[in-house]
């Protein structure tokens, strides 16, 4: 039987039986696709954790169905928290509060889980059938690329049961996550809600001011100083037409967006793969990618552009710096991270 299944009642069904026998269930989100497992079992969370090689320091996002389901899993319930999830739930915000005493082996090494209602009629299909909460990371091997399609998930997760192919995923970048047990809401990951769009609701937001090392206890995932990796080296630089290319191992790509493109591309069209002349004395030729100017359309198509260079076997990936701005935010974390 085929691994990868259309999300129908046939699909749902044996999701649905795999995640209650505590095994995992790769499931389309609105961000990317998660490895789903029954947050109260230990052993399906232990599946979650060897499938991925995921340290066991970083802790899960649980993916609920209603706000009532959320409240079940807290220990505290601000009315912050109410406030956001009227606003963005169903929607790409995690939201970290003190975990009810009941629920062990999910939340961070504290006493603090993150949660949220993914907006997708998949997994929410999903979450309803099995009356279960979800822990789910990102489906694919830790460190590496974030899946937005079912097929990253099996190239990056051979061993995955069941996959559910909800097609590809609309926002492209994971949720961002915010903090409630700090005395102003804080920052943990920044992700596909812009600080602008929140601030709206909670008026100041807090920044984390030091960074979280490897190994040690944190609330959130995606904190990790290397994460959302393809296997080519990733280079971030000032300007892609002038990159220094020496020492880089070939063949090499050239990720950037509109207006910052090399000289033969700006007129290329539609965003997408192009194969170019040498860029900057470099020899032979080079693919490049030129993605959207805009960050919520460039970060949509990130992973995918990612997972493109990745298959088409460069070594060395160029990615023209995306500007300082806010706006900018959760784009330059994941190619900070995807850099380091």
């Amino acid at each position: 039987m085929s691994r990868v299944v259309p999300p129908d009642a046939e699909g749902l069904r044996r999701a649905v039986e795999i995640l209650r026998a505590d095994s995992v269930v790769a499931f389309p989100t609105e961000t990317v696709y998660g490895l789903g497992a029954n947050a109260f079992s230990k052993q399906a969370i232990g599946e979650v954790y060897r499938l991925k090689n995921r340290p066991s320091w970083n802790p899960l996002i649980v993916h609920v169905a209603s706000v009532e389901a959320a409240r079940a899993l807290a220990e505290e319930w601000p009315a912050v928290a109410d406030e956001l999830a009227a606003r963005f739930w169903p929607g790409p915000l995690t939201l970290v509060v003190r975990r009810a005493g009941h629920l062990a082996g999910v939340g961070a090494d504290n006493d603090t889980i993150a949660i949220r209602i993914p907006a997708h009629e998949v997994a929410l299909r999903l979450l309803e059938a099995s009356g279960l909460p979800l822990a789910a990371p990102s489906a694919n091997r830790s460190e590496s690329i974030s899946p937005t399609t079912a097929g990253h998930v099996v190239r990056s997760l051979p061993d995955v049961p069941l996959v559910l192919d909800g097609g590809p995923c609309s926002w492209g970048i994971e949720s961002t996550v915010l903090d409630l047990t700090t005395p102003v809401p804080t920052l943990l990951r920044p992700g596909a809600l812009s600080l602008r769009v929140l601030r709206d609701a909670t008026g100041a937001i807090a920044l984390r001011d030091t960074e979280t090392a490897d190994g040690a206890a944190r609330p959130s995932p995606g904190m990790s100083r290397r994460h959302y990796a393809p296997r080519a080296k990733v280079v971030l630089t000032p300007d892609v037409r002038e990159a220094d290319r020496s020492g880089s191992p070939a063949p090499a790509a050239i990720l950037t967006y509109e207006g910052s493109a090399p000289p033969a591309y700006r007129q290329a069209g539609e965003p997408g793969t192009e194969t170019s002349p040498a860029v900057a004395g470099a020899p032979g030729t080079e693919l490049v990618e030129v993605l959207s100017a805009d960050p919520r359309e460039y970060a949509a198509d990130l992973y995918a552009a990612l997972h493109r260079l990745d298959d088409a076997g460069v070594a060395t990936i160029f990615v023209q710096e995306p500007p300082d701005t806010e706006d900018w935010l959760a784009v330059r974390d994941r190619l900070s991270r995807a850099a380091a």
